[in-house]
């Protein structure tokens, strides 16, 4: 990628899962200064709602089947947009490295020699679990916790997960995007070794107003999911830790 004269600079921030009390101060102070915010589908209004009103704002959202711009031409825009303004501010729900492709965007616009600077944020995969009262480690039941990508269909950019040594490898097993492959996983991971028996919780929309859960076994939740019409964006936790939601859920977070 040829280097470019770039006028300012552009920050990754993470904006979190979505309760607005979980954006950094950092974040806020640059949404509130920002001369143009590119932001993704999964930002909540909430946060929105912080960016200075003056600024322009770009929906570069991806969902399932419904992708406003190609990640090349997000790319593009970040690097003209720097040329133009001195705070360009990529928005990105939870944090820019977990699963949210900040690496890359950051290695193009590196290369292309447009100053960047990362702003971590709280990413779902603790989140969202904390609010419905499950903590992913805890001394009496886990003691390990792995986050990984269920979204398999994106394989351009993610390799083929492993879900037997991952399930032999970790004792809290959270993953991100897997709703739509979720009898794919927890068949994989019983084929891995894990009981049919073993907890799972699903959590749509963590640490907003409408969050809500779903608890049932690897055995189960397939059909549970089919029943309640459960549908994404959610995060799945998988692991003994879910058991403590019973006791740990009432109240918490919410």
């Amino acid at each position: 990628m040829a280097q470019t004269t770039a006028l300012g600079k552009v920050y990754l921030l993470g904006a979190g899962p979505g309760d607005p009390g979980l954006m950094t101060l950092k974040g806020k102070a640059l949404l509130e200064c920002a001369d143009v915010v590119i932001y993704d589908a999964l930002v909540s209004p909430a946060i929105l709602a912080m960016i200075n009103p003056e600024a322009e704002q770009i929906n570069a959202g991806k969902r399932r089947g419904r992708h406003s711009k190609a990640q090349d031409e997000t790319t593009a825009l970040l690097i003209e947009k720097a040329q133009e303004h001195a705070i360009v501010v990529r928005l990105k729900g939870g944090d820019p490295f977990v699963f949210g492709r900040g690496g890359e965007e950051m290695g193009d616009l590196r290369r292309a020699g447009v100053p960047v600077e990362v702003i971590p944020g709280i990413t779902a995969g603790i989140a969202a679990p904390a609010y419905a009262g499950i903590p992913v480690t805890h001394r009496g039941y886990s003691c390990s916790v792995t986050f990984v990508t269920g979204h398999e269909a994106a394989g351009k950019y993610c390799p083929q997960v492993d879900w037997g040594a991952i399930a032999q490898g970790s004792e809290t097993i959270v993953i991100y995007m897997g709703l739509h492959n979720l009898p794919h996983i927890t068949t994989a991971l019983q084929t891995g070794g894990l009981s049919p028996d073993t907890p799972i919780a699903l959590i749509r929309w963590g640490t907003r107003p409408e969050q809500a859960e779903l608890i049932g076994t690897l055995a189960t939740i397939v059909a549970q999911v089919e029943a309640a019409q459960f549908e994404a964006p959610a995060v799945a936790v998988v692991g003994r830790v879910v058991e403590l939601q019973e006791v740990l859920g009432v109240g918490s977070g919410k």
